[in-house]
């Protein structure tokens, strides 16, 4: 391996749905190690004064941002389809995927939740959701959940959320390479690239 791309996600986030489930295979083309770094918008966006997604408090921009994504998912072959409920809960889905952070399921977890929200049409904050996930990845779905209900795992993914705020994160996906943050699915591969050392 040649370097690190650290991947912060938000299950809620639409963008984010793409980049999860392509960006191992172009890490692995490059030969960059992937850091998965689960954390949440809410906090951030609050301290903006915002109350809900940028996407829904923005008509205009919410319907291009469905329209375009449609296309995304087309031109990537990914399967897609529009959620019920935007944005969905999904405290307990990052607590379970920062469980998995270092993991051997935690990856196939990750995509796993993306799929149910964003091709399934699912409730990503139904426990039943989250351990079909988690066996469909190969962990163990109640050491996992009780792992994720702990205080320390808790007070894990508020440290996560501060390791964003200081890394200068508003948004998801993002990507940093050191210092260096790139933001949105759009820079995903400009972020490899520098990881590589191709920059």
């Amino acid at each position: 391996m040649t370097g690190a791309v650290a991947f912060w996600f938000e299950f809620a986030s639409t963008y984010s749905y793409p980049a999860a489930m392509t960006l191992e295979a172009e890490a692995a083309r490059r030969g960059v190690r992937v850091i998965w770094r689960p954390f949440l918008l809410g906090p951030i966006f609050a301290e903006q004064g915002w109350t809900d997604s940028p996407f829904n408090l923005q008509p205009s921009k919410g319907r291009y941002m469905w329209r375009d994504l449609e296309r995304t998912c087309a031109r990537l072959g990914l399967p897609w389809a529009r959620p019920a409920i935007f944005p969905q809960h999904t405290v307990r889905a990052a607590r379970l995927a920062l469980v998995g952070a270092d993991a051997e399921w935690g990856p196939g977890f990750v995509r796993a939740v993306y799929r149910a929200n964003f091709a399934e049409g699912r409730d990503i904050a139904d426990a039943a959701v989250l351990r079909a996930a988690l066996a469909e990845a190969g962990a163990d779905p109640g050491a996992a959940m009780a792992e994720a209900g702990t205080a320390e795992t808790k007070s894990a993914l508020r440290a996560q959320v501060d390791a964003a705020r200081q890394a200068g994160i508003f948004g998801a996906p993002s990507f940093t390479v050191g210092e260096e943050l790139y933001w949105g699915h759009d820079r995903m591969a400009e972020a490899l690239d520098h990881a590589a050392g191709r920059a």
